[in-house]
């Protein structure tokens, strides 16, 4: 088949299609996590999981079709990663953040009055995570997240799927707030080149595994053998995202070869 050659300008009213279609697929996310919000308020933790995982997946992977498409290029009075921000803001820690005071998940009736603790909870994560986001030195230069990266969705996924106790999540909550001003590294697990081969799997599993646990943990007393190894899979897969971090953090030497993928299992 011949090959078909479009007109200048044609071509380049393509691109622009196709990059403010990309800028559309990364506004999509402020839409699902406002379902996640309409989804707390109706009390319905499990439905708002969905949309926030969904919203997760769709900030995975915009940021390269954004590449791909050449967004700065074509669409150069959009700044989509003002746009990104803004939405990872509202999903990434406003949604959790009333996740947090919704459903209570830490102390009621520790010391002050009812809701007193879930406030400050809410409060300090919406807080220090500003800092998160206005902080021009977030990402190292190999994609390591310098301090904890506010990602509060997946935090207050722990919570739920573990069923960790009220004062353990205040605890949690308030060692996060400390180490987003700590220059400890978090592995990014799609952009990060240390053991790629092995991440970005694992990534896949953790996130089928996130699905299937939060599904069937409303009925955590019926779990059978099958659940608990998902629980432990997904447990396994935590602490390697943890190892590696620590790792990054304490014994890779500046300026060592960035590409350990053929080099370990």
């Amino acid at each position: 088949m011949a090959k078909l050659n479009l007109h200048p300008h044609v071509d380049r009213d393509l691109k622009k299609g196709i990059a403010w279609a990309v800028h559309a697929f990364t506004a999509s996310g402020i839409v699902l996590g406002f379902l996640a919000l309409v989804a707390v308020l109706k009390n319905d933790p499990v439905a708002a999981f969905m949309w926030l995982g969904l919203a997760l997946f769709v900030d995975g992977i915009d940021g390269t079709l954004a590449r791909k498409a050449r967004v700065l290029e074509y669409t150069p009075n959009v700044d989509g990663r003002t746009l990104d921000n803004v939405i990872d803001f509202f999903t990434y820690v406003a949604v959790p953040a009333l996740m947090v005071y919704w459903f209570n998940m830490v102390p009621i009736d520790f010391l002050f009055g009812p809701e007193t603790w879930s406030l400050i909870a809410a409060a300090t994560i919406m807080a220090v995570s500003c800092y998160t986001f206005a902080n021009v030195g977030m990402k190292s230069d190999d994609y390591y997240f310098v301090g904890f990266p506010a990602i509060w969705n997946v935090v207050v996924l722990y919570f739920f799927v573990l069923g960790s106790g009220a004062y353990v999540n205040l605890a949690t909550i308030a060692v996060l707030s400390v180490m987003t001003f700590v220059p400890v590294k978090f592995v990014h697990p799609l952009r990060v080149i240390d053991w790629r081969e092995v991440t970005v799997p694992l990534t896949v599993l953790w996130a089928a595994l996130s699905l299937s646990l939060v599904l069937s943990a409303k009925n955590r007393s019926d779990w059978g053998n099958v659940e608990r190894i998902e629980l432990a899979v997904w447990v396994g897969a935590s602490l390697y995202f943890a190892a590696i971090s620590l790792w990054r953090t304490f014994f890779k030497k500046p300026g060592e070869d960035e590409d350990h993928g053929t080099s370990h299992a």
